[in-house]
């Protein structure tokens, strides 16, 4: 066969080929040979990381793995290297988290079994400890609450990150913290002992975006061992199903409870079937309680109560509770609110309580400005301004109040103070739109019609 220049030319052109990709591929294998003695060490994840598999850890054992766990942990910590935790089970117990202790799993597929002992997982002075894509089960098994009162717990950490962790059947708390900072979010707690999220004395913490439910007596608390600034933020979470296994009046039962700590903001989460509040502030001084859709309370919805000093309560929905909103305790020194802009429906009374029935949509005493509120079908009361002795300076205006037996019931005490009740309207009230008041009891004659009645200063009312 004659060739031409063209086929000579493909024909070497193929052969230079030929010999590049065997060049090539020669290459590749020394290099891979040489590979073998100069490699990074083999705990180096290709992404970033040390693989849990170099040390010996390896789910799904069926025993204990807690002392090849705690050996890799500190091993990464001190690499400054995340560890990664493929999917699987691992039991362990009695895990410390130090400076730097990363965990990293695949959400929803890497599990990590309390097998029973003191704790489970423990930050004890750290920073910058790391939690993501977790499952945490406690499997109901006892924790030593003088150690840790969570199966998560952590004392004077700074930066925590708990991202995409799911913590389930503890028979105390999920995440306890204590003088923490940093963020918990985009985690699910459910089946929970006690509460769901129990912070004390935070520096600067965020919970935001998570799902609690299920727990056996609160969701969130926010508390500060003595009254002060705490300044957390409780953001878009979805709060449901919150008992109150232990009882007492009020301090279990809430979606989130705020004790002593000031400057907490909750605001924009969805709470919903709670023993007691959506959201109780105790001694809570200049909270913000705003945004949050909250159904199906057992009492109060949302709640300031007990020497607070500035309660912000705006922009809400309640859609079913014993009470709306109430701002009380003047008696020692609750005082100081905004309540505006709330959506309150069904506020009704409870049979079985012999006394503290309720019924109201909104109930304030001292230094405090209620407006641009809708209530409707409160079984007691639309507002309740005052409580005997204990009212001054209250302002009232611009309210929508539809079928409350009463519209405004306003404190005639004669040791109480003063009150202005300005343009609002009330439809459908058939014991009164405006009434003064001796405690829970009716005095005098209607006043929507009125300009003054004592303290009490009347303009613009209108009853339909």
């Amino acid at each position: 066969m004659t060739l031409n220049r063209r086929q000579i030319l493909r024909g070497g052109l193929g052969a230079a080929a030929g010999l590049g990709s065997a060049a090539a591929a020669a290459a590749t294998q020394a290099n891979a040979v040489a590979g073998q003695r100069h490699r990074a060490p083999a705990a180096i994840a290709p992404g970033g990381g040390m693989a849990a598999g170099e040390f010996g850890l390896h789910p799904d054992r069926g025993r204990d793995v807690s002392d090849e766990l705690q050996r890799a942990i500190d091993a990464a910590a001190a690499a400054g290297q995340p560890l990664l935790l493929p999917p699987g089970t691992y039991k362990l117990a009695n895990i410390h988290l130090r400076k730097g202790s990363r965990l990293i799993g695949i959400a929803g597929a890497t599990t990590l079994e309390y097998s029973g002992g003191r704790f489970f997982l423990l930050a004890v002075n750290a920073a910058d400890v790391r939690l993501e894509g977790l499952v945490l089960d406690g499997a109901n098994r006892p924790l030593d609450g003088d150690r840790a009162s969570g199966l998560i717990a952590a004392q004077d950490v700074e930066r925590l990150l708990l991202r995409d962790v799911d913590v389930t059947r503890s028979r105390r708390n999920g995440i306890s913290l204590h003088k923490v900072s940093g963020c918990v979010t985009d985690c699910s707690l459910s089946r929970i002992g006690q509460c769901g999220i129990f912070s004390l004395d935070a520096s600067g913490l965020e919970i935001s975006h998570n799902r609690v439910a299920d727990c056996a007596n609160n969701g969130i608390q926010i508390w500060r061992s003595a009254v002060g600034e705490d300044g957390s933020i409780v953001t878009a979470n979805r709060i449901e199903r919150i008992g109150s296994r232990d009882g007492g009046s009020g301090q279990n039962g809430n979606g989130v409870n705020v004790f002593r700590a000031g400057a907490v903001q909750v605001a924009g989460n969805r709470i919903s079937d709670c023993a007691y509040s959506a959201v109780r502030g105790n001694a809570a001084s200049s909270i913000q309680i705003s945004a949050n859709s909250c159904a199906r309370l057992g009492e109060v919805a949302l709640y300031a109560e007990f020497g607070f000093e500035g309660a912000m309560i705006v922009n809400n929905i309640v859609d079913g509770a014993a009470s709306g909103i109430v701002a009380t305790n003047f008696n020692d020194g609750g005082r100081l609110a905004l309540i505006e802009g709330n959506m309150l429906r069904k506020l009704t009374r409870r049979a079985f309580e012999p006394i503290d029935k309720r019924g109201n949509g909104i109930s304030v005493e001292a230094d405090a400005l209620v407006s641009g509120n809708i209530i409707e079908n409160a079984e007691t009361a639309g507002i309740v301004v005052g409580w005997g002795r204990y009212l001054r300076d209250c302002v009232v205006t611009s309210n929508l109040i539809r079928n409350a037996p009463l519209g405004i019931a306003i404190s005639a005490d004669r040791a109480a103070g003063a009150s202005l009740i300005a343009q609002n309207m009330i439809s459908g009230s058939r014991i009164g739109a405006i009434r003064a008041m001796d405690h829970d009891r009716p005095i005098g004659d209607e006043l929507v019609n009125e300009e003054r009645a004592g303290a009490i200063t009347l303009a613009g009312n209108i009853a339909l």
